[in-house]
């Protein structure tokens, strides 16, 4: 039978697509194997590597800390490249220690205000979206039953696989519900020129220069371009069926602490505060963990991992970066590990502090610091000093309170006088100053509160200042120093050093 011209058309596509749908569906395949690389299985869940000491108690207001990653894998030159078996010996760690690990949505409820999630726990982040974070990184999670978020360039999404995450990896990785996707710029995250000389610094954070133009941008041409590009980076989180981000990371871990009262620092931190609950960073000029402190600064500061972090010492990073109330700490000077050393010395230990040395030297001064990161938000407290030691206009101590807020307070005590210092535009201001009965030994009580310090020394000598800041600008807790200008003399010392809750604290009902 003569068949029509139609039907032989339609007999021939038929023939056409049965030829070449297998080959279709194998680019396909192909396409798809490089748009989702295969994972691998961590090693078999083993015993938690010993942590050192046993975790303290933690009271149930106890913040959150804030964990920075960057890339999982192996075979790797960069300090930034954690293996898969570090990771899960690191979070087997900190499950046998008691921690939970927190979605983004409780991290920002925490941040809003509301209520401590555990008095153990952390917030895991991985900086870049690298595909380790998929091959390896997510089934270590998996295997811990834990979460983390992971801050994305969205320019490189894609992009030199398969060092960076795709597309199909994420919303994967998004829908097995153990990870949030946060910001990290579109592609801010690079260094550019910033003057004729060639001379090159952070995309995101410096006005960059105009060849063509031979300057320098403006500020509004800075911000124009910054906000441009959050907003791109923005726009693709949406586009890929992703939550709108509320978390932001800084490139190379930059801080806004550093020079905060220039233009382009200021635009940048309000073009940030209008898109993101907070941003995070891993370098400030003072402790930033999560709590009113980083709240006021409108920044939190994460505790780095790298691939010289072994399990115990990021056990005993958390541990000082937890944060505790001063019910928790009636004697400071009993703990010698949580005391920082911050006089240059390059030594440890409270000896040159508490009377025992070693010394510096002869003369000189020495000073330290307690719990700087987990006392950043106290406020409430009294802390009450005996100083012994004490020489005519040869000797001095000084007690800080404060510690690490915008407005610290020193009080300097000698043999004959007392002074209370301010710190602010850049140095030490005298605001108050009592003569003293002249004696080697002195008492000396601080109690902060919110509006207000007042020193008791001897029990009846009083200086009480006006905080110039409030809320998380002048929250902190307590560092010590000594000084010493006799050669022939001895060093004053510290012989005792309490802290409490202030009666007002104690007073108040709790939260």
């Amino acid at each position: 039978m003569n068949r029509s011209g139609p039907g032989r058309v339609l007999l021939g596509l038929l023939a056409l697509t049965l030829v070449c749908v297998p080959f279709y569906g194998a680019w396909r395949w192909n396409d798809f194997r490089g748009a989702v690389t295969a994972q691998e299985e961590p090693g078999p869940r083993g015993a938690a590597p010993a942590g050192g000491p046993p975790p303290e108690r933690r009271s149930a207001n106890t913040a959150p800390v804030v964990l920075a990653y960057h890339d999982i894998g192996r075979d790797s030159r960069s300090r930034f490249t954690v293996t898969p078996e570090a990771l899960d010996a690191q979070l087997a760690a900190l499950a046998s220690a008691g921690y939970r690990t927190l979605d983004s949505e409780e991290f920002i409820a925490y941040l809003r205000g509301g209520p401590a999630p555990s008095p153990r726990s952390v917030f895991l982040t991985f900086d870049d979206g690298t595909h380790g974070l998929w091959v390896h990184a997510d089934r270590v999670l998996a295997k811990h039953r834990m979460r983390a978020a992971a801050f994305l360039i969205t320019r490189s999404v894609g992009s030199h696989r398969p060092y960076y995450l795709s597309w199909e990896e994420i919303g994967r990785m998004a829908r097995s519900g153990r990870w949030d996707f946060e910001n990290h710029t579109w592609d801010l995250h690079r260094r550019a020129a910033v003057d004729g000389s060639g001379r090159a610094s952070s995309a995101l954070a410096s006005r960059l220069w105009l060849p063509r133009e031979r300057r320098q941008e403006t500020v509004r041409e800075y911000r124009r371009r910054v906000e441009g590009d959050l907003d791109r980076s923005v726009a693709d989180f949406v586009r890929h069926g992703l939550p709108r981000p509320r978390l932001f990371a800084y490139p190379f871990s930059e801080s806004q602490e550093r020079g905060s009262a220039t233009p382009t620092n200021r635009s940048l931190r309000e073009a940030l505060a209008e898109r993101f609950v907070a941003s995070l960073t891993n370098s400030s000029d003072r402790p930033l963990p999560a709590g009113r402190r980083a709240a006021a600064a409108g920044e939190v500061q994460r505790v780095e991992v790298t691939a010289e972090t072994s399990a115990r010492e990021l056990l005993a990073a958390v541990g000082r970066w937890t944060s505790v109330t001063p019910t928790e700490c009636p004697d400071p000077l009993t703990q010698p590990r949580w005391w920082r050393r911050n006089d240059r010395s390059g030594t440890d230990g409270l000896g040159a502090l508490t009377g025992t040395g070693p010394y510096p030297a002869a003369t000189g001064y020495a000073a330290a610091s307690y719990r700087p990161a987990g006392t950043a938000d106290w406020s409430g407290y009294t802390v009450d000093a005996r100083i012994g030691g004490l020489r005519e206009s040869r000797n001095n101590i000084g007690l800080l309170v404060r510690d690490g807020s915008l407005a610290p307070l020193t009080v300097a005590l000698s043999y004959s006088y007392v002074r209370l210092l301010e710190h602010r535009d850049g140095r030490w201001h005298e605001v108050g100053r009592r003569k003293l009965t002249n004696s080697v030994e002195h008492r000396v009580g601080v109690t902060v509160e919110d509006g207000r310090t007042v020193v008791v020394v001897d029990g009846g000598i009083r200086i009480e200042r006006a905080t110039r800041v409030t809320g998380g600008d002048g929250t902190g807790g307590v560092a010590v120093s000594v000084r010493n200008g006799d050669p022939a003399g001895s060093w004053p010392r510290f012989e005792s050093l309490t802290v409490r809750p202030s009666a007002e604290a104690a007073a108040a009902p709790e939260r």
